[in-house]
């Protein structure tokens, strides 16, 4: 299933924005640092029938609403995203963790959709009083979508497809089946709104015609489910090669997911919406 939005590459923008309002305003309170510290496998599976088409055998690897919850990871340079899909439940966890180093402490940020139904949850280490400082609470935060400068990019549950591998995949000519699980082949990262905000991080236009032939494999599990798509991205004007990877692993042992307890929650203030909207 193709993703309406973005929330991997949303999660990834709010993370690196959020983590840089956060250390401007403990600067300027003048915060001291502290010293607070605080995979599926690949197995093979046999090579598809010649008469089969390799693409086609590809993408329906890509998980569906009818398949079991799973973990996912997406990894995208030095950025990793990981999280829960739950099809039963219309359900997707996300999180990211940001370090800051002047000053130095740790920012996890978390959401949790379930429909149309969103919460965020950020979580400060390394500098004591932090999160009062800021008003923001420990607890998970309802979000109101109509808050947002742009309301169609709240959070919301997307299907079960999180990276965008089948966007991807079906630019792809060609795939090869190299046996053992293992499929290869070329994605044109110019080829749709889907691919661009699957590799959000990079910039497509600095590529160039390479851009049009990135070479990619993919790994399909035993149990029929893609486990990995690697997509080996060249280097182009001032951004470095990119290893783009992304797992889908732990199918039917994931968490189940639900809306977080009335303890749990709290009204998102103001400063929330700030870091959303920045």
């Amino acid at each position: 299933m193709t993703q309406r939005i973005g929330t991997a590459a949303t999660i990834r923008r709010v993370a690196g924005i959020a983590t840089a309002v956060l250390a401007t305003a403990a600067l300027s309170a003048g915060c001291g640092t502290t010293n607070d510290t605080s995979a599926g496998g690949t197995g093979s599976t046999p090579a598809a029938s010649p008469s089969v088409d390799p693409k086609a055998v590809l993408l329906a690897a890509v998980p569906v609403e009818e398949d079991p919850g799973f973990r996912f990871s997406i990894v995208d340079g030095t950025d990793k995203v990981v999280g829960v899909v739950d099809p039963a439940a219309h359900a997707m966890e996300l999180g990211l963790s940001q370090k800051n180093d002047d000053p130095e402490f740790t920012m996890d940020l978390t959401f949790r959709m379930i429909d149309d139904k969103s919460w965020m949850r950020v979580k400060l280490k390394g500098i004591s009083g932090l999160h009062e400082m800021l008003k923001l609470p420990k607890h998970w935060m309802t979000l109101d979508r109509t808050k947002l400068d742009d309301p169609t990019d709240a959070p919301v549950y997307e299907g079960t497809d999180p990276a965008n591998t089948a966007a991807i995949i079906r630019t792809a000519d060609t795939v090869e089946d190299k046996g053992n699980g293992t499929y290869t082949g070329f994605a044109d990262l110019t080829n749709g709104q889907d691919v661009a905000t699957a590799v959000d991080g990079v910039d497509v236009a600095a590529l160039g015609e390479a851009a049009r032939k990135v070479p990619f494999t993919a790994v399909v599990g035993p149990d029929g489910n893609l486990t990995s798509l690697t997509l080996d991205i060249p280097a182009g004007g001032k951004q470095k090669a990119i290893t783009f990877v992304v797992r889908y692993f732990d199918f039917g042992k994931a968490p189940k997911l639900s809306a977080p307890s009335d303890d749990e929650v709290r009204k998102a203030p103001t400063s929330a919406y700030e870091l959303l909207n920045s």
